[in-house]
């Protein structure tokens, strides 16, 4: 048997290929919307990807599997189970000519058997895979988890209420999920763990950065398999999970009712700076993709900045309106890698992108650039205390409920841009997050939206507890 592993780190997010030895026969797991890594990966490896399928309907990232199985002629498998408003589309399925799967179902791929297990909790329809090498051993070696089980952590059972507004579903997915560790905790201690997702996704509240586990390791040291009372697992597994990326919900809705072909995206041309400029005088959102101190240095007034890091596809999820028009400043090593993460979400309309040049051919035609200030915890205690700032934290509500500055006002930075109209302007804002990351796309979203006195506090929330602060716990204050 051969097993490759796909991960793609902007989004936390792992695919499996899994193939027979002898038959070279392969299937494909939770692809992403850009197909060619796995078709590269099946070339590499000299396999025939035969079969495709995916462990829930996706909130996280638009699917590749159907145009993955249309373009290798493998057969689509997909989740029949927990069928429902948020479940794939009876057209959907049809026109895809998807074959459904249930619990107790059983795959061949070669000699590879994956067997079809039903572990609803973070969705209705959530489907692990038992895999077993049939050539070498009788019982499975290993379970394909998407976002079942993780590493340390398991799947968030409040998405649907949350992020789609599912009344009343997160405590009911709860105590699904519940259910479906106690039946999957009967499996052997070898049995290893390929999660879905690691450290830095947002389906879950404390995913580890380790790609694979074992049931044995997670049934001693992750906290889910530890909670035998089922009403103390739904208070736990609901308490502080973060808030959902706004664009998940899209997300639903494109892998629901069947996503659009990677090959029909387009490609946005370089364009001029003088382009730039009028995208810019024009109100269109242009997002500056370079590290937050070179943003921060000198930037064209009006530009978002969300550097492109780790955390570029979350933020540029929750602050980028959908079907928005875009332009994109950059290094141009870096703006291809930009252009084909976005559209991995649905941002598919960018609408041009430009390198670094375009500042200074802002400064040539004499236009000023924007920087962004930075203040000190001493400063800011200092404001405070004469009511001369007011502080904006942008962190989420578990953070903030662990501890926050005293008076401040909390907006998450996934709901800024919704909410800058409850934001003062008769006096200078600060704004912080735990570090500092967030802190700098928050003061971007803040001077785009015309505020001019704002400043990021060096530190962050870090820093303030450092120097021995003042902290208010819990949700007032």
């Amino acid at each position: 048997m051969l097993v490759r592993r796909l991960y793609h780190p902007r989004l936390a997010q792992a695919s499996y290929l899994i193939a027979d030895s002898e038959s070279r026969e392969a299937i494909i797991i939770d692809p992403l919307r850009d197909v060619e890594p796995y078709l590269a990966a099946a070339a590499a490896e000299n396999v025939r990807i035969t079969a495709v399928t995916e462990t829930h309907v996706h909130a996280d990232f638009i699917s590749g599997s159907r145009e993955l199985a249309d373009r290798t002629g493998g057969r689509l498998y997909l989740s029949g189970e927990g069928r429902g408003a948020w479940s794939y589309t009876d057209g959907y399925l049809a026109d895809a000519g998807a074959t459904l799967l249930h619990g107790g179902d059983t795959l061949r791929i070669g000699l590879v058997g994956i067997s079809v297990l039903h572990t609803p909790g973070h969705t209705p329809e959530h489907l692990s895979f038992l895999v077993t090498d049939s050539a070498v051993a009788g019982e499975p070696m290993a379970a394909v988890t998407g976002d079942f089980v993780f590493v340390g952590d398991v799947g968030r059972p409040d998405l649907l209420e949350r992020a789609v507004h599912v009344a009343g579903s997160a405590d009911a997915a709860a105590r699904q999920l519940f259910a479906s560790i106690r039946h999957f905790a009967d499996h052997a201690d070898h049995l290893q763990i390929w999660p879905g997702h690691g450290a830095g996704s947002a389906c879950g509240k404390d995913l580890s950065g380790v790609p694979q586990s074992t049931l044995g390791y997670e049934r001693r040291y992750n906290w889910a398999f530890g909670v035998e009372n089922e009403a103390e697992f739904v208070q736990a597994v609901l308490a502080g999970q973060p808030e959902p990326p706004a664009y998940f919900a899209e997300m639903k809705r494109i892998n629901a009712r069947g996503p659009g072909r990677w090959q029909d995206v387009k490609r946005p041309a370089l364009v001029t700076p003088a382009d730039i400029v009028e995208a810019v005088e024009s109100g269109a959102i242009v997002v500056d993709i370079r590290p937050a101190p070179d943003f921060a240095a000198g930037h064209i007034p009006g530009t978002l900045n969300i550097p492109l890091n780790r955390a570029f596809l979350q933020w540029a999820g929750s602050l980028i309106p959908a079907d928005s028009a875009i332009t994109l400043i950059g290094d141009e090593a870096q703006l291809t890698d930009a252009v084909r993460d976005l559209a991995l979400i649905g941002i598919d309309h960018v609408a041009g992108y430009a390198g670094p040049e375009v500042i200074e051919a802002w400064q040539r035609s004499d236009r000023p650039l924007e920087q962004v200030a930075h203040t000190t915890i001493p400063a800011v205690a200092a404001g405070i205390a004469t009511g001369a700032v007011s502080v904006v934290d942008v962190r989420g509500a578990a953070e903030w409920d662990a501890g926050h500055v005293p008076g401040a006002l909390h907006v998450p930075l996934g709901a800024l841009r919704d909410r800058v109209a409850e934001l003062p302007r008769d006096r200078p804002l600060v704004v912080h997050c735990q570090g500092g990351g967030r802190a700098a796309i928050a003061a971007s979203v803040l001077l785009a939206a015309g505020f001019s006195n704002v400043a990021e506090m060096r530190g962050g929330m870090t820093g303030w507890r450092r120097d021995g602060h003042d902290v208010i716990t819990g949700q007032d204050g």
